[in-house]
């Protein structure tokens, strides 16, 4: 982890030196690690997809063969492999993330450690606030914590499937959003701006990117059961 960290660490740093603005600095970093893990999202999407669209083969696999464990792994895992598709692909780019994330909140944590600055002092010093905030390593700014609270309740309705919208999903919304605020406003600044620029990025690529990808996707899949429906009716 340390290592990841101390990488990091090092991109934050070159980019406070072309920038000399240390709010600027994380906002840019933040939308660097964001373009670099897109690729991983969008696997991550394209597994999601295929998973949800052998779904019906597959329930029917599991009734059929309901009595048969072995015969049921068996014929699961040879649609797997007719449909080309890795059960784990799906979780691979989030166990990817997951260390890259705890890196980040390490550095904006404590960047002195990890090489952003050369020592306490040279930080205090590139600490002269952002916007409206005195300083970035201050605490309890209930602005900050309103906009990671909104911005994480506008992510989830965003991203969440219509048909999904009700029941626990709902709540689940409501609760990210109550921890977003939590952690907007119990950390510290720096790391509740990168919290919020993630979300408000998160958003953009969903109408940019997934969404468009997830309609090519079910075009895709609507354009093979038109090609196959002749063939069963011979």
């Amino acid at each position: 982890m340390n290592i990841i960290g101390n990488l990091l660490g090092h991109v934050l740093r070159i980019i406070y030196d072309v920038v000399q603005n240390y709010g600027w600095s994380i906002i840019v970093f933040t939308i660097l690690v964001k373009v670099l893990l897109l690729p991983l999202t969008i696997k991550q999407t394209k597994s999601t997809k295929a998973m949800q669209d052998i779904q019906p083969k597959l329930q029917e696999i599991q009734e059929k063969y309901k009595n048969k464990p072995e015969k049921q792994q068996q014929e699961i895992m040879k649609l797997y492999q007719e449909a080309k598709i890795n059960p784990l692909a799906g979780c691979l780019p989030l166990l990817i993330q997951m260390p890259i994330i705890i890196g980040l909140f390490s550095v904006l944590r404590d960047p002195v450690a990890y090489g952003v600055f050369q020592d306490q002092s040279a930080f205090q010093a590139a600490d002269t606030g952002f916007l409206w905030l005195q300083s970035l390593t201050a605490t309890h700014n209930i602005e900050m914590g309103i906009l990671s609270g909104v911005s994480a309740y506008v992510m989830q309705k965003v991203m969440t499937p219509p048909d999904q919208a009700e029941g626990p999903m709902k709540t689940m919304t409501y609760v990210m959003a109550a921890m977003s605020f939590y952690w907007g406003y119990t950390f510290t600044a720096g790391l509740a701006l990168y919290w919020t620029v993630s979300n408000l990025f998160s958003i953009a690529q969903y109408y940019l990117v997934m969404n468009p990808l997830k309609a090519k996707l079910a075009n895709s899949k609507e354009e093979v059961i038109n090609e196959e429906k002749p063939r069963i009716k011979k």
